[in-house]
């Protein structure tokens, strides 16, 4: 089963975040001899709550795909980019991910090949990838703001980062949660995230994206001090 992870690494200093914007061309010859990797890319983060141009120059993420659960774990663990990525940071987390819909491409691949039908209960991670026209790069951002301050304010949201390979041209929303009825309830129908959705298939305004559900099948490291799926359910249960 084709397993895929997300991994987060904090920078803090100027020397820790030089050595970061470094590896962008540097990781992905290495993880060509990471044994097992079928897909990696290295992608920058926007700051914000889900994604904006603005780059943050302190998180970096590496999003990876796994013949299975274990070679993926061993390799978060201790594979020399991770192990390397990690000296040099003051946090980390993965999460890892068992595709259930995938459709669409990544750098010409669909590389998270679903094998099982989505899970009835439990957390639900949705990632889109997207390659934005440079034609059409200034609109699309423009409307970007309202949608990162919706998913910040969504109190069913657990999880969401925006990362990408290229500002302004390459984005990836990654977000976690509880199921998927609230899921849907933000991404589609007239919410801004729905228009705009329908506005980007109307105007053609990608030259390419991917869209992927998958099932957590489990997380380690830390975010902010700690598990931020955990914090998030107690975080419900408190208020």
């Amino acid at each position: 089963m084709t397993v895929a992870t997300l991994s987060l690494f904090r920078f803090d200093g100027l020397a820790n975040r030089a050595w970061a914007f470094g590896q962008v061309a540097l990781a992905p010859v290495m993880l060509r001899h990471e044994r097992g990797a079928k897909f990696w890319k290295v992608c920058g983060s926007g700051t914000g709550e889900g994604f904006t141009p603005k780059p943050n120059w302190g998180v970096w993420a590496i999003m990876a795909a796994w013949p299975d659960e274990e070679t993926a774990r061993k390799a978060v663990e201790s594979g020399p980019v991770f192990e390397l990525w990690r000296k040099h940071t003051t946090e980390s987390w993965t999460a890892f991910l068992a595709p259930t819909q995938s459709r669409g491409e990544w750098g010409g691949v669909n590389p998270f090949t679903p094998v099982e039908a989505p899970a009835a209960n439990g957390p639900i991670v949705a990632l889109t990838r997207a390659t934005v026209k440079l034609s059409h790069a200034a609109a699309f951002w423009n409307r970007v703001p309202n949608i990162s301050d919706m998913i910040g304010d969504d109190p069913n949201v657990m999880f969401k980062i925006g990362i990408g390979e290229v500002p302004l041209l390459h984005q990836v929303t990654f977000s976690i949660w509880p199921d998927k009825a609230s899921m849907d309830a933000f991404a589609r129908g007239s919410t801004p995230h729905g228009k705009v959705i329908h506005e980007v298939r109307e105007g053609k305004w990608f030259a390419e994206e991917l869209y992927a559900r998958f099932r957590l099948l489990g997380t380690v490291g830390q975010w902010e001090g700690g598990d931020p799926l955990t914090r998030r359910t107690e975080q419900k249960e408190a208020a």
